[in-house]
């Protein structure tokens, strides 16, 4: 039975990133990279917040898509908040920021590792607010657009 892939090795494959048509029409797709992703979000600083919109917007940019894929850039974000924290528990000291990234509204998010709850305390520890989310509605960064770090 084949071993099953560390976090680290997911971020670090071999894979090209590329623009394609958008299949949804509206011009061009970036497929980025997973080390592209990690890379953008290495560059928040603390006590500073990113969306995930504008990680896409940036990608973009950077690499000649009108938009980068949203599917691909979440999946690639989780990968990256993964290894940051399997990096963590195996002593590293400076991890991938990833709980500094937020939904469009500066809601949390849940697929990150601990899920909200261990998002909100990392944020938290950074001087932020977070207000709590009612019923099914996440939880969020209070005033999170004052905290916005332009990429």
């Amino acid at each position: 039975m084949a071993k099953r892939k560390t976090w680290r090795e997911k971020l670090e494959v071999d894979q090209g990133r590329k623009v394609v048509d958008n299949p949804k029409g509206g011009g061009t797709l970036l497929i980025p990279k997973p080390l592209d992703v990690d890379a953008l979000v290495r560059k928040v600083e603390t006590g500073k917040l990113v969306t995930v919109d504008k990680i896409r917007r940036r990608l973009a940019k950077d690499y000649g898509g009108d938009t980068a894929c949203p599917l691909c850039t979440g999946i690639f974000l989780r990968i990256a908040a993964e290894a940051a924290e399997e990096d963590l528990t195996r002593g590293a000291t400076e991890i991938t920021p990833y709980w500094r990234v937020v939904k469009a509204d500066g809601g949390l998010n849940e697929k990150f590792p601990g899920g909200v709850d261990a998002q909100a305390a990392y944020l938290r520890e950074e001087g932020h607010t977070i207000e709590l989310g009612k019923g099914k509605q996440p939880h969020k960064v209070k005033d999170f657009e004052k905290a916005l770090q332009r990429l």
